[in-house]
């Protein structure tokens, strides 16, 4: 390494610890420790429920309410959505499969999106409104919704350029990250908009339209992007120094590990 490339090389980190160095702190409180036989914790919903995965069994539990969903002859579970938990969306990528469950997780209805009269092929879904689902299908790369009770498809956005690295729904809209971390959300009228760039991440979940957490080499952040000062970045200082997954909803963030949950109140700024 030349001489000149090692000074800009020591600048480099030397700048970027400096950075991370002037981060703020972001004080969380534990208010609940538990075990959890699970190989993949979802989430809560708004009843209090905990949604978890265990050998390929999808559960829900609170206290001593248990209840379970399983089909072997689908799959691995990609994705779970439990935006409404009244309708519960179970994806089955290896099979182009979507099954909606009830709140008991009875099967009310089944999708093979390979058997659809307009072909797709899907890698990201999720819950909307209307009895639609958010779908993004790889044969147009463009996101659509998908009517589960008429069996109807319209694209909504234009195709995308670039690869999605992370995507997050709720009712209204579809929110990606690009290869390259540029964010992007797409409304139900197909409005696409470009929120910025965020940080290299682990795993990230988004919280609104201009703040979310990430994680990145066992540490978890906080981002507002309407932050005047682009370069601020707060540190959320957990108990945990490694963990699986992590989780937000409502000012309380849960911090699965392989056996264990810990939830902790947040108040984001």
């Amino acid at each position: 390494m030349g001489k000149t490339v090692r000074i800009l090389f020591l600048l480099f980190i030397g700048c970027t610890v400096s950075v991370f160095a002037q981060n703020q702190k972001l004080n969380v409180t534990s208010i609940a420790h538990f075990k959890l036989d699970a190989d993949e914790f979802i989430g809560y919903d708004s009843f209090g429920f905990s949604y978890q995965i265990k050998n390929n069994v999808f559960s829900k539990v609170k206290g001593n309410e248990v209840f379970e969903y399983k089909n072997v002859s689908l799959g691995n579970i990609t994705k779970v959505d439990i935006l409404n938990p009244l309708k519960i969306v179970l994806f089955y990528e290896d099979f182009n499969t979507v099954i909606l469950l009830d709140n008991q997780l009875n099967k009310m209805t089944e999708i093979n999106f390979s058997q659809n009269n307009i072909p797709i092929v899907v890698p990201a879904i999720g819950m909307s409104t209307q009895n639609q689902l958010w779908v993004f299908n790889t044969l147009n790369q463009q996101i659509g919704l998908f009517d589960y009770l008429k069996n109807e498809y319209k694209t909504v956005s234009t195709p995308l350029t670039e690869t999605i690295k992370y995507y997050q729904t709720d009712f209204n809209t579809f929110y990606w990250i690009d290869k390259k971390n540029n964010w992007f959300s797409c409304d139900i009228f197909g409005k696409t908009t470009a929120l910025g760039k965020v940080y290299d991440f682990d795993d990230f979940e988004i919280i609104n339209n201009h703040q979310y957490i990430f994680s990145s080499a066992n540490l978890l952040y906080f981002k507002d992007i309407s932050d005047t000062n682009s370069n601020t970045v707060s540190e959320i200082e957990v108990l945990e120094k490694t963990f699986d997954k992590f989780c937000y909803k409502d000012q309380i963030l849960s911090i699965f590990t392989t056996k264990e949950i810990t939830n902790y109140k947040i108040v984001t700024p």
